[in-house]
């Protein structure tokens, strides 16, 4: 699962889920009589607190963990963004007939707060995928690593623009040296040979993507073999016309078809 493609939508989802949970704690209603006035909250009816506030909260879930998930995921047919928003827009219609039929009863903080944030909860996770303003990044891209100094070792790991690799890409390291050390230098006789000219004028390079994008495999395939998030340093390969083929940090590779607005490392 990976944070970083989390959206502004899904921060405003999260943010209306942790209202509605602390409103299930507050007075759903409040009964003034006989000189005293008598509230009780959502947990007191478990059919209000488990099966009112808490499903529009395993709403808001179910919509942040798809949005997560390298993959779209789906239960029974049912995308699990749908089903996050669906349980929203239910826990929304049921506190305002409640709100509008509570005959002698007052409403409580509870009953009005937890209306309020079940009502921005479904407008967010509807209005998501329609707003671009919606969709941009919550968190924002990792920068770069710092050029090293001329002679300085780059730090290790995969995924950091900053590091150079110490062999060439796809050369395996020689028998007996271990991985990332530089290979030992080649005896003064021995005449170094000379260096070939480039068949290409395409470089290697690090991009990190705006939003989240589909990866295609590179027979051609149209089913996305992983999505690229936000926030994630990937390595280009290969230049196909307008299109890049990336690897991913497992090893993947495939075709990124759409290369508009990347950030180059």
């Amino acid at each position: 699962m990976n944070i970083r493609s989390l959206t502004r939508g899904d921060g405003v989802v999260i943010g209306a889920a942790v209202v509605l949970f602390i409103a299930s704690f507050l007075n759903f209603y409040t009964f003034s009589g006989y000189g005293t006035e008598v509230g009780k909250n959502a947990w007191e009816n478990l059919g209000t607190g488990l099966g009112t506030y808490m499903g529009a909260v395993i709403g808001a879930v179910l919509i942040v963990a798809n949005r997560c998930l390298p993959q779209p995921r789906k239960v029974a047919g049912l995308d699990l963004a749908a089903v996050g928003t669906a349980f929203a827009i239910l826990t929304a219609w049921t506190l305002l007939w409640t709100l509008i039929d509570l005959d002698n009863l007052d409403a409580g903080a509870g009953l009005i707060l937890g209306f309020i944030a079940a009502l921005v909860l479904s407008a967010a996770a509807i209005a998501t995928p329609l707003v671009p303003a919606l969709q941009a990044p919550l968190l924002p891209a990792a920068k770069p690593a710092a050029p090293q100094p001329y002679g300085a070792q780059p730090p290790g790991g995969y995924g950091y623009p900053g590091a150079q690799p110490q062999q060439p890409y796809g050369a395996q390291p020689q028998p007996g040296q271990p991985y990332g050390q530089q290979p030992p230098a080649a005896p003064a006789a021995q005449a170094a040979p000379a260096p070939q000219p480039a068949t290409a004028d395409f470089s290697p390079f690090w991009f990190a993507v705006p939003v989240t994008r589909p990866l295609f495999a590179e027979d051609g395939s149209p089913t996305p073999i992983a999505e690229l998030a936000p926030g994630t340093w990937y390595l280009a390969v290969e230049q196909r016309g307008a299109a890049l083929v990336a690897q991913t940090q497992d090893g993947r590779r495939g075709v990124l078809q759409d290369t508009s607005g990347i950030q180059r490392g």
